[in-house]
């Protein structure tokens, strides 16, 4: 069965329906999400990609990541994919909505409308290892620095946020 994911225009409308891979190979705009899971300590939950992820194996990213499938809500789909990678859910609030495009060395092209959430848990991780290489908490100061001093081993979209997500959290929009 191939996963078929939601395109959407510049304002996030609706615009279609595509295959995942083909979208990526065509760099279709398509709707996705990224999840950032603190701790009560105020800890970010960071997973390492697996290595046979499509792109960006193998580097360190926000809790989860993912797309909207066809006939999904959006929070269902947030909610489906933490379980399926970290192993647990939790309540999630959206913060805000970005996009951004970048090419891969593999050719793929990521051209997302990002809906970034945030969330609070503080029980058992049990990741899928077939998903996610490794796992770990970290301080938003401690990951701001090692992106800066090893950027080849974070995703891109993560460098990309790292600022607005330790903004937000300075800000107050981050219970932890």
């Amino acid at each position: 069965m191939t996963e078929k994911i939601v395109l959407v225009d510049e304002q996030d409308n609706q615009v279609g329906v595509a295959e995942k891979i083909k979208t990526h190979q065509e760099g279709k705009l398509h709707r996705a999400f990224s999840l950032f899971i603190f701790n009560s300590q105020g800890e970010l939950l960071l997973q390492k990609r697996a290595a046979r992820n499509y792109h960006s194996a193998n580097l360190w990213s926000n809790t989860c990541c993912s797309h909207q499938r066809e006939n999904e809500q959006l929070e269902e789909a947030a909610l489906r994919r933490l379980k399926e990678e970290m192993g647990f859910i939790c309540p999630l609030r959206e913060a805000f909505r970005f996009t951004y495009r970048v090419e891969f060395e593999n050719g793929l092209i990521e051209n997302e409308f990002d809906h970034v959430f945030f969330g609070k848990f503080d029980g058992p991780v049990n990741p899928d290892s077939k998903e996610v290489a490794d796992w770990k908490w970290i301080t938003l100061e401690k990951l701001k620095k090692d992106i800066q001093k090893n950027p080849d081993q974070y995703s891109y979209w993560l460098k990309e946020l790292i600022n607005r997500i330790i903004s937000e959290k300075r800000n107050g929009k981050i219970n932890s």
